[in-house]
């Protein structure tokens, strides 16, 4: 996921959300460039191996992961968002980067949010 700040203090903005990501035991990253891949010790997924792995795990179980998942994640876009707002109050925008534009983090839901980064390609 993408975060672009602006306004009148987008550094103090960035500590604030970045302290935020920290406590949850990710660190931000700045975001990569757009060059091609040509790394020649880029390695490809098997999709063999990929299809046996899927296969061994009881689909109850990936129920379970997926809900669990999407808690922990919901709970922590609420604090995103309402640190967003937080920022808005201070005259500072939070904005979710998307390839179709930006959007602002303070007018979303949880539910919304996560919707949005679930769109996104998964290289972003």
């Amino acid at each position: 996921m993408i975060i672009e700040f602006v306004g009148a203090d987008v550094e103090a903005a960035g500590k604030s959300v970045a302290a935020l990501t920290s406590s949850w035991g990710y660190q931000p990253e700045p975001a990569p460039t757009a060059e091609p891949a040509n790394d020649p010790d880029t390695k490809g997924v098997d999709p063999v191996a990929v299809t046996s792995l899927l296969v061994s795990i009881p689909s109850a179980m990936l129920a379970v992961a997926d809900i669990a998942d999407r808690i922990r994640k919901r709970r922590r876009a609420g604090e995103l968002i309402e640190r967003a707002q937080q920022l808005a109050a201070q005259q500072a925008a939070v904005l979710l980067v998307r390839e179709d534009g930006s959007v602002d983090l303070a007018t979303l839901t949880p539910d919304q949010l996560l919707d949005l980064i679930a769109d996104e390609p998964s290289g972003t």
